[in-house]
């Protein structure tokens, strides 16, 4: 089979490896449909790491099982997730799934930029969902970052007549618009310095675009009222988490979508903005698998239209300019590979 080894953002290398060996427990999947992350790009948290096989957005069919494997055969259409709790822990039972020490360990055989991956036992155990005949893989593919979405806005405590603030309009901000809309909010308006992407968001439903977060408490004052009652940044720049802090209601909701860079520090008065004006910060990271579940109905039930989100399907082969694409950040929405077509 083909896989894409990741040495650096620049440096992809198509390689033939065999297929992967499945045991008990196990099942092997052929990989229709991978999405390129964000959180791909992020050279910092795998440096050290290389070469690796990334690749976690993806959909597929059952290729084979192992024995002992229940409730799945081949041909089956399924979303599979490379990290999965342990559901038991007292973290998992809090419904904190994502600090699940198992959740941590788990992962793909090689990952999902590739022909086809193994599915270690726990992994076919809890993190396999089945795809609905009406949704295609390149739109199951989007489970996982949707489920992502999903867990940040129910950690934020997104909910009818908010006013929600994006801070970031690529592919998670569209996500978060969209479901914000899903949820009810009564006005979302997008925020990113990238012309395109404020048209994106445009397309996808926001309220209001703009590219100057330091005027962005006046004009949430003069269109709706009242500063945010949720911001959710989907960028870790600290100048924008610090410039959030004024538009943000008292009362109100920071959601941190994204990681900064390590060692990265803001500014902040705790007495003002915590006892003062009583603002919440939270983050999120990651999605269990009930997320997924509720990713997957919702894309089902069109309530989230992934599929006018795909800007560009490339060939394994071509994942390079994929890359490329997203981190030029200009021309592309949504990058999905596709490991086994030509």
């Amino acid at each position: 089979m083909l896989v894409a080894s990741y040495y650096s953002n620049s440096d992809f290398r198509i390689e033939k490896r065999p297929k992967p060996s499945i045991g008990e427990g196990e099942c092997l999947v052929k990989i229709h449909a991978s999405g390129i992350c964000g959180s791909d790009l992020m050279e910092w948290y795998r440096r050290e790491k290389v070469p690796l096989v990334l690749g976690h957005e993806v959909a597929g069919e059952i290729s084979k099982v192992g024995s002992g494997v229940d409730g799945l055969s081949p041909g089956d259409r399924v979303v599979v997730t490379h990290h999965v709790p342990c559901l038991q822990c007292r973290h998992c039972q809090k419904g904190n799934e994502t600090v699940c020490e198992t959740m941590r360990t788990t992962n793909f055989d090689p990952g999902g930029f590739s022909q086809y991956v193994r599915m270690p036992e726990i992994n076919t155990k809890l993190g396999v969902c089945s795809i609905p005949e009406h949704i295609s893989y390149e739109e199951a593919s989007f489970a996982e970052p949707l489920g992502c979405v999903v867990r940040g806005q129910r950690r934020a405590g997104v909910k009818a007549n908010d006013v929600v603030v994006i801070v970031g309009t690529g592919i998670s901000g569209i996500l978060h618009v969209v479901l914000s809309k899903a949820n009810g909010a009564r006005a979302v308006v997008g925020v990113d310095i990238l012309p395109q992407r404020l048209k994106w968001a445009e397309q996808f439903g926001v309220d209001r675009a703009t590219a100057d977060m330091n005027s962005l408490p006046d004009l949430l004052q003069s269109e709706f009222g009242q500063k945010a009652d949720i911001i959710i940044l989907t960028t870790g720049n600290p100048d924008a988490v610090l410039k959030s802090f004024h538009a943000v209601t008292d009362g109100g909701t920071i959601l941190l979508f994204a990681p900064g860079e390590p060692g990265d520090t803001i500014p902040i008065d705790i007495t003002d903005v915590f006892f003062r004006r009583d603002v919440t910060v939270t983050s999120t990271y990651a999605a269990s698998p009930s997320d997924l579940k509720q990713a997957i109905e919702l894309i089902g039930e069109s309530k989230v239209p992934v599929r006018q989100m795909i800007t560009h399907r490339l060939a394994l082969t071509e994942i390079q300019d994929g890359f490329n694409l997203v981190r030029q950040g200009t021309d592309s929405l949504k990058v999905i590979v596709e490991p086994n077509e030509e």
